[in-house]
């Protein structure tokens, strides 16, 4: 597949990787010669430098023999990027997308005018981020977590502590322990030192594993009494950052939760936020790095800490104090994707990183029109995918165990009508069944050729 990206900020480059990894053909345009020379070292793509809403530049680039063209210019106005994906929908790109930032072309109404006007999506990592940030909110016992088919399968992310009873125990006697509950759950993926392993039955857990399982809608709750995990009701939450995600966030949870308290070193974006929020919403002008000044805004009386500065050290290191100071729950943005393990190890509950979110789904235009959605897993390399089975696909042709089904990837549940199973190797899929597979990214390719 031929690629198009406008924009070789954070989010361009980490697509242009990731895509590129994948053996698409490739080429970046951007203003920034640095940001070019950047990336060049570092992907297999082809780098133009020059003004990036240029017709010129756009047909050296290619566009007009392009599959797939992403506009993510990170300028802080980004009506270019609009503007070059509709220049480039123009020049005979069959698919563009761009990102934005201003929620009010989301709305319903601009949304569609977009799309009539050739937008095939738009997307805005910040709203992305803070729903997603919202969401891990409501479930607190996992790390990460996912819904199929409205709920009927759920997928849970549980860190194995020191006092946890898998460890050492064999995925054998953990399935052995639920053996009379129905197949109502799959360990789908382990990640352990940066390695993300499919488990056989002897496969043996180890303190500090990364345990990625899918579940039906009932298996949840018996699965994290084992566990010993449990839901934190979260009533008062404390946003460390009055960034776009954080005014976001804040207005997202004044909906759902008592009290909200958004700080921030810049006196100005204070007061900006604070006119723009709910009166449950007060906003705090301090530095929300200094211990003592968290403590001086009562920090020990808040369920939940969320730090989205810009500094990915400021985010984690607040939340290590918050959880010290007693927080039940601390989640922090963090860009630099290496830096993900290094927050969990330090104990922070959950990590959220806008790159991977918004590859997801650009991610799936690059597939068959079957597939639902993408997501990035936190803590793990691999991609959760949930397909619709087109009638005659060859995933239909036979059961599970019998389609040399790539090694690094496993159909972890199906959603059938009404009805959720969890998919094992006599398991044989049907036509406009839901299919939720988890995959690595060098058998991406292959799952979605048995879904076509």
């Amino acid at each position: 597949m031929k690629i198009v990206i406008e924009g070789a900020g954070q989010v361009g480059s980490h697509l242009a990787k990731m895509l590129s990894s994948e053996a698409n053909d490739i080429t970046v345009i951007d203003s920034d010669e640095s940001r070019l020379n950047k990336l060049a070292m570092t992907a297999n793509v082809v780098t133009l430098a020059g003004k990036v809403s240029s017709i010129k530049m756009l047909k050296t680039a290619g566009v007009g023999k392009a599959d797939l063209f992403i506009a993510v210019n990170p300028a802080s106005s980004q009506d270019v990027n609009v503007v070059s994906a509709l220049l480039a929908k123009k020049l005979g790109c069959p698919k563009v997308c761009a990102r934005i930032n201003d929620e009010e072309d989301l709305s319903y109404e601009n949304k569609y005018l977009f799309t009539e006007m050739g937008i095939d999506m738009m997307f805005y990592p910040e709203k992305i981020a803070a729903a997603e940030i919202a969401e891990l909110l409501k479930r607190t016992a996992s790390m990460d977590s996912m819904d199929f088919a409205h709920g009927k399968l759920q997928m849970a992310v549980f860190r194995l502590e020191e006092d946890s009873p898998l460890i050492d125990m064999k995925l054998a006697e953990f399935a052995a322990v639920f053996a009379s509950e129905d197949r109502q759950f799959r360990v789908v993926a382990v990640s352990r030192d940066n390695d993300t392993i499919m488990p056989k039955p002897d496969f043996k857990f180890h303190y500090h594993d990364l345990v990625f399982i899918i579940t039906k809608r009932e298996g949840l709750d018996p699965i994290m009494t084992f566990l010993g995990k449990s839901n934190i009701e979260v009533d008062k939450v404390m946003i460390l950052g009055a960034s776009q995600i954080g005014e976001i966030l804040a207005r997202t949870l004044s909906k759902q939760v008592d009290s909200i308290k958004v700080i921030d070193y810049d006196r100005q974006k204070c007061l900006e936020v604070s006119e723009r929020t709910d009166d449950n919403v007060i906003v705090v002008n301090g530095d929300g790095r200094n211990s003592d000044f968290l403590l001086e805004e009562n920090i020990r009386d808040f369920d939940a800490f969320v730090a989205v500065t810009g500094n990915d050290e400021a985010n984690i290191l607040a939340c290590v104090v918050a959880k010290k100071f007693g927080v039940a729950r601390t989640v922090a943005q963090v860009e630099n994707i290496e830096y993900i393990k290094l927050a969990e190890d330090m104990g922070v509950d959950a990590v959220i990183n806008k790159k991977l979110i918004t590859a997801g789904k650009i991610f799936k235009m690059t597939l068959s029109n079957k597939v639902r959605f993408v997501k990035y897993m936190g803590g793990t390399s691999a991609e959760v995918l949930e397909y619709i089975v087109a009638p005659g696909s060859k995933i239909t042709s036979a059961p599970l165990k019998d389609l040399n089904f790539p090694d690094n990837a496993v159909v972890g549940g199906i959603v059938r009508g009404n009805e959720s199973m969890i998919a094992v190797g006599d398991t044989k899929i049907e036509a406009y069944d839901r299919v939720a597979v988890f995959a690595l990214p060098d058998a991406v390719k292959d799952v979605d050729r048995l879904f076509k």
